[in-house]
């Protein structure tokens, strides 16, 4: 005889509406018949085990949120960082709601692990510098040294690893469907969960790796110089406002610095904005930066026209670029490294090494990879 559970109605109502989710869009979801739930929200009728499950795993909870005999608390429901994001984006997508609390879960996973390994973990705690007083340029030469940053040369890989070395977890949301994307139809391009534990930041899969510097760095300006938790789309990434236009400027002089700037020769820039380009290859190459970037500190100096500026832009939003990156290119074993980063990658492995965890916990860990998968990311890391 299948065991049966009384699932607080409210509970379940609440949640439903929380996830923006019509009855019949839970039955079809979960695969339960709709006057089943319909009774259920009455009270009148009892699930089958198996049946509350598969409502729990549609409305991303536990079994056991369902079977609580007191009313939701509304206002514990959510972290006080979900609900800034959610007053700053009242029209984000439920889809971007799950993502956030998903970013959540894996944050307090990690801090979890990094608990139990100690020392071992290596991971140092985070400690934002104190930037009072400093204009945005000297914020962010700082903050390169903070970072470590002395080399030119460098990759969205590279500035990742420096922000994780200082204990913040950076997050880069997959191409294509499945739980860690941003649909290519959401126009938000990253966000900040400001935490003083450990700040996350999420950068979405972008046209081109120089894009996702950009992003990246505008994120940890919301970290470091205004300690709140952000949500931003295109259009904060190009606004002259408030914090927005801090961030942006920050990010721009922590990517270029003014010495680097001076190494850009105004005499061999070409009379159309089409060989731009090809113009800064060298620079664009070296510093992890786009044409823009570079273009957008020029202007700021004044090295620039605003016309000449404008028209490159229109001819950028013209073109087709092939996106990079592809999923189609990477073994599944390298997805978490790609998605969570190294450092929460190489703490998983590092509980797991220790037998802090075990096997199955450590798959779940890392987006249900497969053991066979999980034993090549062991050997990638013992060999690294």
């Amino acid at each position: 005889m299948e065991r049966i559970a009384l699932p607080n109605p409210s509970r379940l109502d609440w949640c439903r509406a929380d996830r923006g989710m019509t009855l019949e869009q839970l039955a079809q979801a979960a695969g339960v018949v709709q006057s089943k739930l319909e009774a259920a929200l009455q009270g009148d009728a009892a699930l089958t085990i198996a049946q509350l499950q598969k409502v729990a795993t549609s409305l991303d909870k536990g079994i056991l949120f369902f079977l609580e005999p007191q009313d939701v608390n509304i206002a514990a429901a959510h972290t006080p960082q979900f609900r800034t994001l959610a007053n700053q984006k009242p029209e984000m997508s439920q889809n971007l709601r799950r993502l956030i609390e998903r970013v959540e879960k894996q944050r307090e996973t990690y801090l979890y692990l990094r608990q139990e390994l100690g020392d071992d973990s290596g991971i140092e705690a985070f400690a934002p510098p104190i930037l009072a007083r400093l204009t945005v340029e000297k914020k962010a030469a700082f903050v390169r040294e903070w970072l470590g940053l002395r080399d030119a040369k460098n990759t969205f890989t590279s500035y990742r690893d420096a922000i994780e070395a200082r204990g913040v977890l950076v997050i880069r949301s997959n191409g294509y469907a499945g739980p860690w994307q941003i649909g290519k139809e959401s126009p938000i391009l990253g966000f900040s969960l400001f935490d003083p534990r450990c700040p996350v930041i999420v950068v979405k899969k972008q046209a081109s790796e120089a894009q996702l510097c950009f992003t990246l760095m505008h994120e940890l300006a919301h970290v470091l110089l205004h300690k709140t938790s952000m949500m931003d789309d295109e259009s904060d990434l190009y606004s002259y406002q408030g914090m927005e236009q801090e961030a942006n400027a920050f990010a721009g002089f922590l990517l270029v610095p003014t010495a680097f700037l001076a190494t850009v020769d105004d005499r061999l820039r070409p009379n159309h904005v089409a060989e731009y380009e090809q113009w800064l290859a060298p620079q664009v190459k070296r510093w992890g930066v786009s044409t823009e970037v570079v273009l957008r500190r020029l202007l700021d100096t004044q090295r620039l026209s605003k016309e000449l500026y404008s028209e490159y832009r229109a001819w950028v939003k013209q073109r087709v670029v092939a996106p990079i990156d592809g999923h189609a290119v990477r073994h599944r074993f390298s997805e978490p490294r790609h998605v969570f980063g190294n450092a929460y990658v190489r703490t998983v492995i590092g509980a797991l090494s220790a037998r802090e965890i075990t096997l199955n916990k450590a798959s779940s860990y890392l987006d249900n990879l497969k053991i066979d998968d999980l034993h090549k990311l062991e050997k990638f890391y013992a060999n690294a």
